[in-house]
């Protein structure tokens, strides 16, 4: 079967890289040979959320520094180097070649390097008599961040170049659009790369989603032709890693479900995104923000900042990320009993073992308990890690809590999910709007920009201006409501003729637009003259993204038996990040 594990498949070539790309040994007791890593921001944001510094570190990096940091010479040591193929970047590498920074050079290039580029380290290195020191240059094909073994993001670095805003702004010309669908396919192609396969590529027409399958199709084939220097083919793939069984690629314009990114969520994944400084599989929170009051005349104690890792490694965040919280803040409170019964019996055990005196009880319970206190000391490292993880999870679920009661967000989620699902509403939108102590003023532009993209008629101009007061009396800002109510326009519109929308999407719940998409790919309903798949068993879908969706997929796939579904987005944004954008877009 195709090799679906993103991570998995990523980690593998960045170990293969940092080894001077050759395969890692495995089970071996020899030391790494000592090496520093060199990395831009790009190349930053690919290795965090898949190696720890510990992890670099048993692969032998002693040091990884950014490009364009002041770097001091060690020339002793090799040098891996890990950059998009910039011009900037190509000068800062001739420039290490000038100054004899390192032993040796291994260049390793985020995607495909230009000839033109090539042929200017080439010049340096002869310039500065350095040949023999670039002992390799590669191109890796990995433009792209894999959050999970079933999620990957196109960017991080500049990734207001190709959002949301930048796509549908009014004063956007043909050449910005150009070079968005560049950046775009150039990661696509990346991942198909390192995925080893040639997708079956399905999308709706008429946006830019259609704009993206195109140029995407015409790359494929461009390099599927070149038989020489086919990533596809050959001696150019890794072993085992080409499949002749083809993905179905469904890919998505987010204009087709604009509710979702909108929607407040009631699971741990989302939640941790929508109300914490959540990026890259790292939270980072503030802390010890002076509970105490600073004395008079006194500065105010400065707040810490510190970051949490949720990575693959922690079975508690695997196994409940996908949880609504209620459940989340249970398992917590059971993995801590847990963890203090065992702590508890490894103290009762050291006082077990200092007993004195002749008691031939005493004796024997010592003799007894002397086998489970060493399993209990052997124990003690896993012990301790499982109090670091619950330590964790106690620190983000609490803060998370904090949000969800001192804004109501339960209640948002619960009248959001009646609005999107259409039931019967218990208590007026207005009264929500107009309630001072329910939710910021952000809080209530998304509520009632799910009332006004699901309803299925407008209000009437005077119930609309009695919104529109409402939420300039509560703080909002109308800009978000001046862009969608474009966007509901020209939406339905261009829905007319749409065979996508006649297919049965229209009337779906909103938040499993995009399970709804993937299912209609796969009984070959949504179309842009693709050739049909061979019963496909993988299945990737690519939209501008949320963690809702990747949720929603997550359980979709559950109930699909032999099929692997990825999502990936463009960008990752949450309901913050995109009613600014909106905002951007309706400022008049």
């Amino acid at each position: 079967t195709l090799n679906c594990q993103g991570n998995a498949a990523v980690s593998e070539n960045i170990r293969r890289m940092l080894n001077f790309n050759a395969p890692p040994l495995k089970n071996t007791t020899a030391e790494p040979v000592w090496k520093v890593l060199i990395y831009d921001r790009f190349g930053q944001d690919i290795i965090s959320p898949l190696l720890s510094v510990k992890e670099l570190r048993d692969m032998g990096i002693t040091l990884h520094l950014l490009l364009h940091s002041d770097r001091d010479p060690i020339p002793d040591v090799p040098a891996v180097y890990f950059v998009m193929p910039t011009e900037e970047n190509i000068d800062r590498i001739c420039q290490d070649l000038r100054n004899q920074l390192y032993e040796s050079y291994y260049l390793n290039f985020i995607s495909a390097i230009s000839r033109s580029k090539l042929e200017d380290i080439a010049s340096a290195a002869l310039a500065a008599n350095a040949v023999s020191q670039v002992t390799k240059v590669f191109d890796q094909y990995l433009n792209f961040i894999t959050l999970e073994d079933d999620m990957f993001i196109l960017c991080h670095q500049n990734k207001e170049l190709i959002s949301y805003h930048a796509i549908n702004r009014a004063d956007i010309q043909d050449t910005d659009m150009e070079a968005i669908m560049d950046t775009i396919v150039d990661s696509l192609f990346c991942f198909f790369v390192t995925l080893g396969a040639v997708p079956i590529i399905r999308c709706p027409r008429g946006n830019a989603a259609e704009m993206v399958a195109v140029v995407n199709t015409v790359e494929l084939e461009s390099n599927l032709r070149d038989a020489r220097n086919s990533l596809f083919t050959g001696d150019n793939m890794a072993a085992g890693q080409f499949s002749f069984q083809r993905p179905l690629f469904v890919l998505a314009d987010r204009n087709v479900d604009m509710a979702t990114p909108l929607h407040h969520t009631w699971t741990y994944q989302a939640l941790i995104h929508d109300v914490l400084d959540f990026h890259l599989n790292r939270v980072m929170m503030e802390e010890g923000a002076g509970a105490e009051p600073s004395p008079a005349g006194a500065r105010p104690k400065k707040k810490s900042r510190k970051s949490y890792d949720l990575t693959a490694a922690d079975k508690f965040w695997q196994k409940h990320k996908g949880s609504p919280f209620p459940e989340v803040a249970e398992s917590v409170q059971e993995e801590l009993d847990t963890y203090r019964a065992q702590e508890d019996e490894v103290k009762r055990l050291k006082s077990i073992m200092g007993l004195e005196g002749e008691d031939e009880g005493a004796i024997s319970m010592l003799s007894d308990n002397t086998a489970k206190l060493t399993s209990a000391v052997s124990s003690l490292p896993e012990l301790l890690e499982k109090k670091r993880l619950i330590d964790l999870h106690t620190n983000v679920a609490t803060a998370v809590l904090d949000h969800i009661k001192s804004r109501k967000l339960d209640v948002y989620f619960e009248y959001e999910e009646k609005l999107m699902s259409k039931s019967t509403l218990d208590k007026s939108l207005l009264d929500i709007i107009s309630d001072p102590d329910a939710g910021t003023p952000e809080d209530k532009m998304r509520l009632f920009l799910i009332y006004y993209i699901t309803a299925q008629q407008a209000p009437s101009e005077s119930d609309l201006e009695q919104y529109k007061k409402a939420l300039l009396d509560a703080g909002c800002d109308l800009s978000p409501l001046n862009y969608i109510k474009q966007w509901k326009l020209f939406s339905r519109v261009m829905n007319t003729g749409s065979q996508f929308v006649m297919e049965g999407v229209k009337n779906l719940v909103l938040k499993q637009h995009v399970s709804k998409m993937v299912s209609l790919a796969i009984e070959q309903k949504v179309t842009c003259g693709s050739s049909k798949p061979n019963k496909p068993q993988n299945i990737k879908t690519h939209c501008g993204g949320n963690y809702i969706e990747y949720q929603n997929l997550v359980d979709y796939t559950k109930s699909k038996q032999g099929k692997k579904v990825v999502y990936g987005c463009s960008e990752l944004f949450n309901a913050a990040q995109f009613i600014k954008q909106l905002s951007q877009l309706g400022q008049k």
